[in-house]
């Protein structure tokens, strides 16, 4: 390899070990690069990690492998993963939020550092205490647990959808609130209360459900058939929960959005499969798991990390409409 690239057997290992910089020009550095994948060179990162030790392993905790969103989370930490010679463990929570046994026996032995969703927060009890690093998403920035967090701008694509459906002239709000008791949520909810409660002549109700159709459909149903004058719009935590609230109109006469409007909020796949299709908030979901295997890069290396709130986005589609249009 030292006499494809051209150079010395010392400036390979500096340029493979990754410690090259300062000490040899990155012209040097890309020959080296360049020479090993000619040759198909592949690193033993068995004995690096040794020699450095570490493992070279990551853990992403996350509330359940059936969510879309998670999913691409995952995809996102995988791919930065990959390209920094790291490999990463997905670690769902059983039952979605509740508590869990360590993945192993000796976290310390076995992993570099742990990404974790607030939603999944509950199951890293087995892992605390353990002197890994931890890299919270969507969490409170002031959980003094985490050495980082990686945060969207949850409130204000909930303030969005706010504005959105005052300016179309609702003024009779249901919040359809996940149950799940995490900081994304109350930061959810709180943005709804603060962006509603500032326009006069404005109701806001609430009512909770788990985090599916059928359990969103018989919360949504519920209220809207004791609601004393029922709202014009249903502001949904997430895209499965709105999902219900359409089920949920449909079963009580009311169409969507004449009758009733609702916003979900992720953009999953889901969104435009129903008919019509769901205005929501899009969420970047594989550049927070990028920016959260960053982080812990970051923290691991000793280095700072970028702390600004990804933004998000409303995207409005045929659920919402002024209301009383027909």
């Amino acid at each position: 390899m030292a006499s494809r690239a051209g150079v010395s057997q010392a400036t390979v290992s500096l340029v493979l070990g990754d410690k090259w910089r300062g000490r040899v020009s990155e012209r040097t550095a890309e020959a080296v690069r360049s020479a090993a994948q000619e040759l198909g060179y592949r690193p033993n990162l068995a004995a690096r990690s040794l020699r450095l030790g570490r493992t070279r392993t990551a853990l992403l905790v996350v509330p359940a492998l059936t969510n879309e969103y998670f999913a691409r989370v995952h995809a996102g930490a995988s791919q930065v993963a990959a390209d920094n010679g790291f490999g990463v463990v997905l670690y769902p929570s059983p039952e979605g939020v509740g508590p869990a046994r360590g993945p192993f026996d000796s976290a310390r032995a076995a992993l570099d550092g742990v990404i974790a969703s607030s939603m999944a927060a509950r199951a890293l009890t087995a892992l605390r205490g353990g002197g890994l690093p931890l890299v919270m998403l969507d969490s409170d920035p002031e959980d003094t647990d985490a050495a980082a967090t990686v945060n969207l701008d949850i409130a204000g694509g909930m303030r969005e959808t706010a504005r959105h459906l005052l300016a179309l002239g609702h003024r009779r709000f249901l919040h359809l609130a996940s149950a799940v008791d995490s900081w994304t949520f109350r930061k959810r909810a709180r943005a709804l209360r603060e962006a509603v409660g500032a326009v006069p002549g404005t109701e806001l109700s609430t009512v909770t459900a788990a985090l599916g159709v059928d359990e969103a459909r018989r919360s949504a149903e519920g209220a809207l058939r004791a609601s004393g004058r029922r709202p014009t719009a249903v502001v949904c935590d997430d895209d499965i929960l709105a999902a219900g609230a359409c089920k949920a109109a449909r079963r009580l006469g009311l169409a969507v959005p004449e009758d009733l409007s609702v916003t979900g909020f992720d953009d999953l796949a889901l969104a435009t499969a129903v008919e019509p299709e769901l205005t929501t908030v899009r969420l970047p979901a594989e550049q927070v798991g990028a920016q959260g295997m960053s982080a812990l890069l970051s923290v691991l290396d000793g280095r700072p990390v970028a702390t600004a709130d990804l933004p998000v986005e409303l995207v409005v589609r045929g659920s919402t409409a002024a209301p009383g249009v027909r």
